[in-house]
């Protein structure tokens, strides 16, 4: 059944040249330089080749790498997966290389932090790998990591997950002293948290035309921001991630709320089954959705952990009070407050959605003492949308607007003995 991963090790190795030029030229025309010079100072490994064969009963995964690579496997239940760890790499292969078929029903991977990678696994049920192991080219040509897939029934697979032991690197990283801040800030600075939704393996939505990732979007959006709001006196605003970095719902949280943020604003730019959907819209959290937009919103949002291979992990009491009764009221009001004042900025300005302003329970929202909001800045899914996501000049006309909705909100809260 493997004759054919075979055959394309060969063609594979032939096209590692190209790939290296191929991934030289993207990281020399990156829009983030900062990132690019960081990744190549790390040497990251090149994954240049990738394929898959097999059926619903059995699938192997090959990946070609320019050395050899370092890995561990792991297992996580609801949903069945297997995460893959890798050092830093560069992946620099087709995606449609690696569509997911087989016992694989979504594929996932990509950069974690600086340090390392992850190739996600969502299995179509109760998988093993019966052979994970890294094979020199005989063609000289680095290694490759080959993986056999199989089915097992749902017993085995729990006693797998039961009795491994592993630690997430990327959760266990993020410590106090690593956590970005905002810079020169004084005593009586307003800080404000600004977040860049998605990250590292988790690319977000695809753009219907131009294929752009939402991760590089909220990111460039995020600095535009950022820079804009440093520029008014009494105001610092600090970038949650700063580069093509994944970082769990529950970390940007406690980025906010470490440094003492007097707002949080998440920015995304996701995709709609129904394509003439367009415009801006502005989230807040609440225990019930307001439509089902807002509630298939929330749930995929909320998936961002689960497609970078992290474990289910119960909420803790304080956060399921947050989600279930809002005791904190005072907060939720004035993130309401701040979804208003952005709303006014865009008025006449921006085109939004129908009822822009719309609420759920989103889980990066959830700081008990930060008030947030979640802008979806346009749809990715629509055209007129995506132009205008990727225009840098109308990047900083949103800037400016809403640094306006935010000295407006300070006012206001200042006014009112806040």
């Amino acid at each position: 059944m493997f004759k054919r991963a075979r055959i394309a090790a060969k063609s594979a190795a032939r096209r590692s040249t190209f790939a290296r030029r191929v991934l030289a030229a993207l990281l020399t025309a990156s829009l983030l330089p900062a990132a690019a010079s960081s990744v190549e100072a790390r040497d990251p490994l090149l994954a240049y080749g990738a394929r898959i064969v097999g059926d619903d009963a059995r699938t192997r995964i090959v990946i070609d790498f320019d050395r050899e690579p370092r890995f561990s496997v792991h297992y996580i239940a609801n949903p069945e997966r297997i995460v893959v760890d890798l050092p830093a790499t560069a992946f620099g292969f087709p995606a449609k290389d690696l569509a997911a078929r087989g016992l694989f029903k979504d594929i996932r991977y990509g950069k974690m932090d600086e340090e390392s990678a992850r190739i996600v696994l969502t299995t179509a049920g109760p998988v093993k790998l019966a052979l994970a192991k890294v094979q020199a080219d005989e063609t000289g040509n680095g290694h490759r990591l080959v993986l056999d897939a199989e089915m097992i029934d749902k017993k085995a697979f729990a006693e797998l997950v039961k009795t491994q032991s592993w630690s997430d690197r990327s959760e266990a990283a993020q410590t106090t002293s690593a956590i970005p801040a905002p810079q020169k800030a004084a005593p009586g600075d307003f800080i404000i948290a600004v977040d860049a939704g998605h990250g590292g393996i988790d690319t977000g939505a695809i753009g219907v035309d131009t294929k752009t990732e939402e991760k590089q979007v909220t990111l460039a959006f995020a600095k535009a921001l950022t820079d804009r709001l440093n520029k008014e006196p009494g105001i610092k605003a600090f970038l949650t991630r700063e580069d093509d970095e994944f970082l769990s719902l529950s970390q940007r949280v406690l980025i906010a709320r470490q440094n003492h943020a007097g707002l949080f604003i998440s920015l995304h730019a996701d995709t709609l089954k129904q394509k003439d959907i367009r415009g801006a819209t502005v989230y807040t959290i609440s225990d019930k959705a307001s439509d089902k937009l807002a509630a298939d919103l929330a749930e995929r949002e909320n998936l961002s952990d689960q497609i970078a291979g992290k474990e289910a992990v119960a909420e803790p009491p304080e956060v399921a009070d947050i989600l279930l009764d809002l005791t904190r009221r005072e907060t939720q009001a004035f993130s309401i407050s701040l979804a208003e004042s952005v709303l006014n900025s865009f008025k006449d300005q921006v085109s939004t959605i129908n009822n822009p302003h719309r609420h759920a329970g989103f889980r990066v929202l959830q700081a008990p003492d930060v008030p947030s909001i979640l802008l979806e800045i346009g749809f990715l899914s629509n055209a007129e949308d995506e132009k205008l996501l990727l225009d840098e000049a109308w990047r900083g006309r949103i800037a400016g607007l809403l640094t306006d909705a935010v000295k407006r909100y300070r006012a206001a809260v200042m006014a009112n003995g806040g």
